[in-house]
């Protein structure tokens, strides 16, 4: 088995590197590719160090198994004939392919099989507030067809990259220090502050992200499901918190929700308010699952429930995922 990761100097390939030794990954040999920038440098796994290829178009996927990408929308466009060509599987954490018809979006817990069916040699990795998202609602959906969900996400620095956790650091110790506050990776200092945009704005006024969670949605459940989503930065450093209501075609009682959870793949169920014990980023960074609480009924409607969700964005949201779709694949017989 052999496997490459493109893309490696940045968060989520980094991430790749811990998740594959963490998971003991059956791998032979890993190939790291990266820009210009990173060619040349080298990153030690399994106590070999290895050093970064410079990705250009050539035979070096000629033996790949499977490419872990994650450099980015233009690159992964640019070169998936490239990593393709030869039979390798293309695993992108990019917003390149997601809604292509002929590349399935993949959440293991959901519709793993959707993987075996990629045309393209492509699978994609959804965004990643949409995979822990789905992950909760898969649970729901098996007790009740959800009709509509409204979710407002709290969304950590690492949502926006290595340099933008770096950036929030600096940032508060600039303000506590009295001094000027940089601010280079978000429209606004992040810091002491919320920014209720991620992504830019369409035409409908909701942002790209929050319309990614409605269309991705729909494709990962094969569901007529409706999201409607606000999609919000805060100042914490990494995870992704969600609240999220739903309204499903008859009354789901807390018990059963509460039971779907706790027997659910990749949730682990964190519900006891009486406790103060329910899911915060702060101890659910660098963890593998989706972790669910404040499950309660919804006061404006009889067939409404909701509840809160916390997950590790770089983890489960990117690397963990698509390592858990190589693994899936593995475990069918479906990589060459």
């Amino acid at each position: 088995m052999k496997v490459a990761i493109v893309g490696v100097s940045g968060a989520v390939g980094q991430e790749f590197l811990r998740v594959l030794d963490e998971r003991n990954f059956p791998l032979d040999e890993l190939v790291l590719f990266g820009s210009k920038r990173s060619a040349g440098s080298k990153y030690t796994f399994r106590g070999k160090q290895i050093e970064v290829k410079l990705l250009q178009h050539n035979d070096d996927f000629k033996d790949i198994d499977i490419a872990f990408t994650s450099a980015g929308a233009g690159t992964s466009k640019e070169f998936e004939k490239t990593i393709t060509k030869y039979g390798a599987v293309m695993i992108d954490n990019s917003s390149a392919f997601r809604m292509d018809n002929d590349v399935p979006l993949v959440v293991p817990e959901v519709n793993a099989v959707d993987a075996k069916d990629r045309p393209r040699g492509v699978i994609a990795n959804p965004n990643c507030t949409t995979i822990q998202m789905v992950v909760a609602l898969k649970a729901i959906e098996e007790l009740s067809h959800i009709k509509t969900v409204h979710v407002s996400t709290y969304q950590a620095a690492s949502g926006a990259g290595a340099a933008a956790m770096d950036e929030l650091y600096e940032q508060y110790r600039q303000v506590l220090a009295g001094e000027e506050v940089t601010v280079e990776k978000f429209a606004y200092q992040l810091a002491f502050n919320l920014i209720p945009q991620v992504d830019v704005f369409t035409e409908n006024g909701y942002t790209k992200e929050e319309m990614k969670m409605y269309n991705e949605t729909q494709k990962i459940m094969h569901s007529d499901i409706k999201v409607s989503a606000t999609c919000v930065r805060v100042p914490a450093l990494r995870a992704h918190s969600e609240s999220i209501w739903v309204e499903t075609e008859r009354p789901i009682s807390i018990t059963e929700a509460r039971e779907a959870f706790s027997k659910a793949d990749g949730i682990i169920l964190q519900d006891d308010p009486e406790a103060k014990n329910y899911p915060m980023p702060l101890f659910l960074a660098g963890k593998d699952p989706v972790y669910v609480g404040r499950i309660r009924k919804d006061l404006t409607n009889e067939n409404g429930l909701t509840f809160w969700t916390v997950s590790d964005q770089i983890k489960k949201g990117a690397a963990l995922n698509a390592v858990q779709i190589a693994e899936y694949l593995i475990k069918e017989g479906d990589v060459k």
